[in-house]
């Protein structure tokens, strides 16, 4: 037989509902939530920067600076995926949606990857803001 029977009563139980915090969204770790976010979005894009290395060898006569470039923002994605907890990861990442945009000089459709992925960011950005705000009530 256990020396110690933990049993919970009643009144030590965690009540089930309590007045919400006003300072705080509706989510546990809202914080966490905007990481999350972060971290999704750049492994998303890293997968899809992957996904274009062979029509950039298919489309262009010669790739190599295109494929380097595909690769080396790819590595940063996956880093900054990686380091989502860290403050700085959110202005890096947006430096990396102005790069891609100006891979168009290399060829359009990574400019218009560039595009579509800095208009993802930048409504990451703005969940992690809205979520640092006090919810509306």
């Amino acid at each position: 037989m256990a020396e110690h029977d933990e049993h919970v009563t009643p009144e030590e139980a965690e009540e089930p509902w309590s007045e919400p915090d006003e300072g705080r969204s509706g989510l546990r770790d809202p914080a966490r939530a905007a990481r999350s976010l972060a971290a999704m979005a750049m492994s998303f894009e890293a997968l899809a920067l992957l996904l274009a290395v062979v029509p950039m060898r298919m489309i262009l006569d010669d790739a190599t600076l295109a494929i380097m470039v595909v690769l080396v923002l790819t590595v940063v994605c996956i880093v900054l995926a990686g380091m989502a907890k860290r403050p700085w990861v959110w202005p890096v990442g947006a430096a990396v949606q102005v790069v891609l945009i100006g891979c168009w000089a290399i060829h359009w459709a990574l400019g218009v990857a560039g595009i579509v992925f800095g208009l993802v960011w930048a409504y990451c950005w703005y969940v992690k803001v809205a979520l640092g705000r006090p919810p509306k009530r």
